[in-house]
């Protein structure tokens, strides 16, 4: 089979959009009869689903599986197990860090959250390269 052309249609966009706008007008009353718990555990599932797409997760199940049973993922094969575990420690320190910053009950501490995250650029640019090789940090920073 050859594909001859593409007829692009923007009305599944235009239906799609309308029905959010027509949602804003539901939030009121129809949502206010759906159950909290129900959405927790909604917002449970989409969180628990999207853990197999998340590469810290992955790096966090490696520590737990034997090295003969690690999957074929790119930076398995380029970097050794040893910087892939350092690696994966760091960020966790980093996400703890964020979260106590977030979660904290002091106004006061949850104002220091985006100057957290904006440290988190010299920590990538200028203290990992120091602990971490720029080869490995390239095979472990994303996709390739």
């Amino acid at each position: 089979e050859k594909i001859v052309y593409v007829r692009e249609t923007r009305l599944t966009t235009l239906i799609s959009h309308i029905l959010i706008g027509v949602s804003v007008l539901a939030v009121p009353y129809p949502l206010n009869m759906i159950p909290i718990p129900v959405l927790y555990g909604l917002f449970i599932f989409l969180a628990v689903t999207s853990l197999g797409d998340f590469q810290l997760w992955e790096r966090l199940v490696l520590i737990f599986t034997e090295q003969s049973l690690y999957p074929p993922i790119h930076y398995v094969r380029k970097v050794p197990q040893k910087i892939i575990h350092c690696f994966t420690f760091l960020q966790i320190v980093q996400l703890v860090v964020l979260c106590i910053i977030s979660f904290a009950g002091s106004a006061y501490l949850k104002m220091f959250f985006p100057f957290a995250i904006i440290a988190l650029m010299p920590i990538r640019e200028r203290i990992l390269p120091a602990l971490i090789s720029e080869r490995h940090l390239h095979w472990l920073d994303g996709e390739h």
